[in-house]
């Protein structure tokens, strides 16, 4: 059983819940009809809010741990940014009243360290494509000690039981702790934890491949080969963000790639884009790797520098898709 009344566990399950609901309400009030092409202004706001708000309630709980986030003010502080600061305050408001605009790009700003012994790594809103079209995007907290994960938060405002796409549902609250599992609740209404486990297939025609919409960080094409290599009959799963460990740990899927793209060849992933995921995924009895089948090192800063691409399964399939992977010059 997973002992949800640890600081860390309270404190990480708060937090990412309260942001995830935030940004809900950002996609909700300024994504519409009238959005134009090429305006990420939302996922911007709704960016900075979440990280303001995390970084503020973690220096209320641990004020003396560090947080690895993705953003950072300069923009924000720029001249004519004015309108778009006080946006952000006011979203930052709605959960922390009196905040003033100074205090919210200090706080954004309190996520610039670097790994330490002991931190936390925020991704505020992965799936940014998925946020603008109203679909899957996700909240990202994790806590990593002397390099290793111990404990994981994702907030999936757009999944139901952490798995099934629900535009209109309660939204799914997942959480990982090491040797404690993988559980998820209601985001809107938390209640009673259900466990998560990985799929049982072990049939490489049978897995199902969790796929992004945006493929700028992978190499689309390999994955087309690599699935007509296994033979794999089922269609992919196709949706963005960290939402698919969410879904891999709940038997929804049982396989991610993350391949090194073409056009970059020397990227090597933020370690906020995969830490919360991670051990969820192996909590709920899947695997994940680089693609060279090496454990993935968190303690290198604030890249996987050390790793190539990811390679996430249910843990049976794993050794073949890394085989094939392999062969395929991936």
């Amino acid at each position: 059983m997973i002992n949800l009344n640890t600081p860390e566990t309270k404190f990480a399950l708060q937090a990412v819940r309260q942001a995830s609901l935030l940004v809900k309400q950002v996609q909700a009030e300024l994504i519409g009809t009238a959005l134009t092409k090429g305006d990420r202004s939302p996922v911007t706001v709704a960016d900075f809010a979440s990280q303001a708000l995390v970084s503020c309630l973690l220096a209320q709980d641990f004020p003396n741990d560090a947080l690895v986030g993705e953003e950072d003010s300069k923009d924000l502080r720029s001249p004519g940014q004015e309108p778009m600061l006080a946006r952000v305050t006011g979203f930052v408001q709605r959960a922390l009243p009196g905040a003033t605009p100074e205090q919210v790009c200090a706080w954004i700003d309190r996520g610039g360290a670097e790994s330490a012994a002991r931190f936390w790594t925020l991704d505020p809103i992965d799936g940014t494509k998925g946020f603008l079209r109203g679909d899957q995007y996700a909240v990202a907290l994790a806590l990593v000690v002397d390099g290793q994960v111990q404990l994981g938060v994702l907030g999936c405002p757009n999944l139901t039981d952490a798995y099934l796409p629900d535009l209109n549902g309660p939204g799914s609250l997942v959480v990982g702790v090491r040797g404690q599992g993988a559980w998820t609740t209601s985001l809107v209404e938390p209640g009673p934890f259900t466990q998560l486990h990985a799929s049982q297939v072990q049939d490489p025609k049978k897995l199902r491949v969790l796929r992004s919409f945006e493929a700028g960080h992978t190499d689309a094409g390999l994955v087309d080969t690599f699935s007509l290599s296994l033979g794999i009959e089922s269609q992919p799963v196709r949706m963005d963000s960290q939402a698919k460990y969410a879904v891999l740990a709940a038997g929804g899927g049982e396989l991610i790639l993350r391949l090194l793209s073409p056009e970059k060849p020397d990227y090597r992933e933020k370690i906020w884009d995969q830490a919360a995921g991670s051990i969820i995924v192996e909590e709920a009895g899947g695997r994940i790797s680089d693609l060279s089948g090496q454990k993935l090192d968190f303690a290198q800063g604030r890249t996987l520098k050390n790793n190539r691409g990811v390679l996430a399964s249910n843990g049976h399939l794993h050794a073949i898709a890394q085989q094939t992977l392999k062969e395929l010059g991936a």
